[in-house]
């Protein structure tokens, strides 16, 4: 049935998703607006940092399953896996679900199948479906015709942990939601080519609800952990030390506090619902906006501490991703505090951050500099930890006794 597959979107999950395909000898032609990112697959490299992957992709461009370019081909399935972030005043930007629609339209045909896989809003797929039927009128779609359209379409969200998608991507169990019967059993006939996890038919607006509803629940539980933080620097109790304490009771299990949450999902997600359902969606709503306060507590510690020392301040930061041991900035906390500190302490800032090679231009325009980590610790009076890097939990930090330490990633007080 699924002889050719086209993945719209070749970033974080798109290209694990089309190199998964293509290792099981389907034919995947991956398409992104990206030209080095079609170069660099094109040359069986990759763009992105993810464990596995780049064997993987070497593998399936050099044996001829995968190929990747700039404008969509014929298919039998389309995926779509592309940003869907938000705009100013929180309002979702489905901007590139909408360019993807117009791009895959001219080359669509009788019983292919399209699914996004982007974590939209409710009701995007069907948006999708009209734009579809409203360029190719000469084909019907399930809003039209339902289980006898020529093009189904369905939801079929991702749930991955960068750093581990690959293997995720093939264990966990997926949602499917089919605008019909049919484009449900055609979607899990499709990811049954490579998911060893459970597919779970549901139906469209509910599959779209259920990823937002995950992403939400993360970000409720981050922002406890997060406020308790400030509670507890309020109240002077180590909050790592309180934490440890109360998860021993059977039925509690508190997170680790950070610099805030970042990531295109959970920093994203839940302003979708919020936007939706803006009077029941308050809990919700709290939640986001004490994981974004964390980041203007953060500033404030630090500006503190650099007013307390004593001569000219120079300050490292640990850490640039959203979160450890992988190069994904985008919405990082540990980013939007970079940015402020380059301001405020302007030509007195270094940052340690092991998963890129060059920081965003916006630091380097600042005067940012990026440094090795022992080159940093020995250059810094004050030293913020703000990412939990692999790498940063071997600091001996009773090496540096003369350097002010504002551990906002739990690095030191869970070495204890």
């Amino acid at each position: 049935m699924f002889n050719t597959i086209s993945m719209i979107g070749l970033g974080y999950i798109g290209l694990p998703t089309a190199t998964l395909f293509a290792s099981r000898r389907k034919k995947v032609i991956g398409v992104d607006v990206n030209q080095h990112a079609v170069d660099t697959i094109n040359q069986g490299k990759i763009h992105i940092v993810e464990p596995d992957l780049d064997m993987l992709v070497q593998a399936a461009v050099a044996s001829g399953y995968l190929r990747a370019t700039t404008v969509p081909e014929p298919a039998d399935a389309f995926l779509i896996a592309v940003p869907t972030p938000f705009t100013d005043g929180h309002k979702p930007d489905l901007s590139c679900v909408r360019a993807a629609a117009q791009a895959i339209a001219p080359v669509l045909r009788k019983d292919n199948l399209v699914i996004l896989e982007s974590t939209s809003p409710v009701g995007t797929t069907e948006k999708l479906a009209r734009w579809l039927a409203e360029a190719r009128p000469d084909l019907t779609f399930p809003q039209q015709a339902g289980e006898a359209a020529d093009v189904q379409i369905a939801y079929c969200p991702e749930r991955v942990l960068p750093g581990r998608v690959v293997h995720e991507l093939v264990d966990n169990d997926r949602v499917i939601g089919g605008m019909t019967r049919a484009a449900t059993f055609m979607a899990a006939t499709l990811y049954k080519i490579f998911v060893r996890g459970d597919l779970i038919a549901t139906n469209v607006r509910t599959a779209e609800m259920c990823k937002l509803a995950e992403n939400s629940f993360r970000d409720v539980n981050i922002a406890f952990a997060n406020e308790l933080s400030m509670i507890c620097d309020r109240l002077d109790i180590d909050v790592h030390e309180l934490i440890r304490l109360a998860n021993r009771h059977p039925r509690v299990n508190i997170l680790q506090p950070g610099a805030g949450v970042g990531g295109h999902c959970i920093a994203v997600d839940p302003w979708f619902i919020v936007d939706q359902t803006p009077e029941e969606a308050r809990l919700i709503r709290t939640a986001r906006e004490v994981n974004d306060r964390k980041i203007a507590w953060v500033l404030e510690k630090v500006g503190q501490v650099a007013a307390a020392g004593p001569g000219s301040v120079k300050i490292a930061c640990l850490g640039l991703a959203y979160k450890a041991d992988v190069d994904d900035l985008r919405e990082s906390p540990a980013l939007s505090i970079v940015q402020a500190l380059a301001d405020s302490f302007p030509g007195c800032l270094a940052v340690v951050e092991p998963h890129i090679d060059i920081l965003p231009e916006s630091l380097r325009e600042k005067g940012v500099a990026k440094m090795e980590l022992k080159e940093s610790l020995e250059w810094a009076t004050v030293v913020v930890t703000l990412v939990g890097h692999r790498q940063f939990k071997s600091i001996c930090f009773d090496h540096y006794d003369d350097t002010c330490i504002v551990d906002v990633a739990g690095i030191r007080k869970n070495q204890a």
